[in-house]
Formats: structure tokens, sequence, C-alpha cells
């Protein structure tokens, strides 16, 4: 007797192989990235970019299973997508800062936060078949996209960014402020 689809919310669920984790992951992140859409309407470029990114974390998604969607091109796309919002943001993202703000801001973290985890999701599929390196590439760059995104929120906003200083790590201080001493 063939199963009813409607007791089944996802065809893979009880393999063992880390893909699903992987997809299920990025479906997440696809999710997240149409609530971030719902709460950037004031701000139109990053609207735009998030409607290109929310398809291409499906693409992502299927290329581990599938066919390998994500070419070179959407790479450099979002490299691009990653110079303009640091462009605007280089003074802000050199120190780690605390996931605050308006609540786009807030959830662009919540987004960039599960492209982290799809990075590692990513990594476990990696130990048990061959993972072609630009998915990687553009996994990591993807976190840190949405990361230069968020700050760009708060920035259009107004929001000050606050920073985070570890009690557990020591800072170094940056290049520039050795080279200042020196």
């Amino acid at each position: 007797m063939k199963k009813d689809m409607r007791y089944l919310c996802y065809p893979f669920m009880r393999e063992a192989a880390s893909t699903v984790d992987f997809e299920i992951r990025t479906d997440s992140l696809t999710t997240r990235i149409g609530e971030a859409l719902s709460l950037t309407k004031d701000i139109e470029v990053v609207q735009r970019d998030l409607h290109i990114l929310q398809p291409k974390v499906y693409h992502l998604n299927g290329s581990v299973r599938g066919k390998v969607a994500i070419q070179e091109e959407d790479l450099i796309e979002l490299s691009d997508m990653y110079d303009y919002y640091v462009n605007f943001t280089k003074d802000k993202i050199g120190n780690f800062i605390l996931p605050q703000g308006t609540h786009a801001a807030c959830v662009l973290h919540v987004c960039r936060s599960e492209a982290k985890k799809s990075v590692r999701a990513l990594h476990k599929v990696s130990l048990e078949r061959d993972v072609p390196e630009i998915l990687f590439d553009y996994t990591h760059l993807f976190a840190n996209v949405l990361f230069t995104m968020a700050v760009y929120v708060n920035q259009h906003h107004g929001v000050e960014e606050i920073p985070f200083v570890s009690k557990s790590y020591p800072t170094r201080p940056k290049k520039k402020e050795v080279a200042n001493k020196i």
C-alpha cells in the first residue's frame, strides 16, 4: 500500500547520513531569510539581496545530494555583496559585537547563526562523502554577508553596535595599532 504523503514531511528523514541534517539546516536558513525579508522592506538594497540569496540557499541545499548548483559566478555575486556591505560598515565590524539592535538586524543575526550551523553540517557531510570546496567557500561567505548585512541594517536605523570583550580570550592589538607603537 502506498504511503499517504500527508504523513511525510521530508522523504529522507530516516536516513542516517549527515546530508539530511545539512538539508534541514539550510531549509531553516531559507525560512529565516524569508522572515528577514518581511522585516527589511524599508531598505531596498537589503530586500534586493535577500531576494537573490533566499533561493540560492535551496540551490546550496540540493548541491550536496544532487547536481552542484552553486557556481563560480554565484560566489562572485556573493563576494560583491560582502564588499558592498563592508564598505558601509567597516568601522563597526572589526571587533566582535553583540547580536542586537532592530528586529530586522536580530533576525539577520539569527540567519548568520543558521548559516554557520550550515557550515558545520556541511563539514559533517564532508566526513562521509566528497564535498566541492566551492560549497564551503559559499556557505562561509554567506554567513559573513549576513553579519555585515545585520550591521548595515542597524546602521541604517541609527542603532549603535555594542562591542563584546571576552573574558575568556585575550585581545590582541590590531596590526595598525602595533605599527603605530613602533
